[in-house]
């Protein structure tokens, strides 16, 4: 955990050859894995899928690494997830999943319309709610996001 929150790739390294597990957690309930997926660091992400990281592992809110990559708008990491088998319809302890965590907590950028399309493309269900009943699209609408709302559409 400590080589992976200083993005230390070389002791990342050097650290899981030696055996050293990748889904130990700390007291935040985060892994090497979890963090690096949520932090978009795809170099020790990468050494961490290659070591046995669980893909069903969760963190205190209860999501996978997809869910907080998608929250940070980490396409290639939500790509990398995506392509490793993460269930791209988790559903966390709040009652989101990545695609709800793209729209409501990104801001219809760029780099947030490819993580939805990456998403999408991958089979997410755009018709799970969350907790106050809204579907991915209600809220990209809600809060203005005219293109992800046009991608999401257009996959209905």
């Amino acid at each position: 955990m400590a080589a992976a929150k200083r993005n230390a790739i070389d002791a990342a390294r050097v650290l899981i050859e030696a055996g050293a597990d990748v889904n130990a957690k700390d007291d935040l309930q985060d892994s090497a894995y979890l963090y690096a997926g949520a932090e978009g660091l795809n170099e020790i992400l990468e050494l961490t899928l290659q070591h046995g990281a669980d893909l069903r592992s969760v963190n205190r809110y209860g999501g996978t690494a997809l869910i907080p990559a998608s929250e940070h708008g980490h396409v290639q990491t939500v790509r990398r997830l995506i392509a490793a088998g993460v269930d791209v319809d988790h559903v966390n302890t709040p009652r989101w999943t990545a695609l709800q965590e793209a729209v409501v907590y990104g801001d219809g950028s760029s780099k947030y319309q490819d993580t939805v399309r990456a998403l999408l493309d991958a089979g997410a269900d755009p018709d799970i709610r969350d907790a106050n009943g809204r579907t991915a699209l209600e809220n990209a609408e809600r809060k203005g996001q005219t293109a992800i709302a046009d991608l999401i559409r257009d996959r209905r």
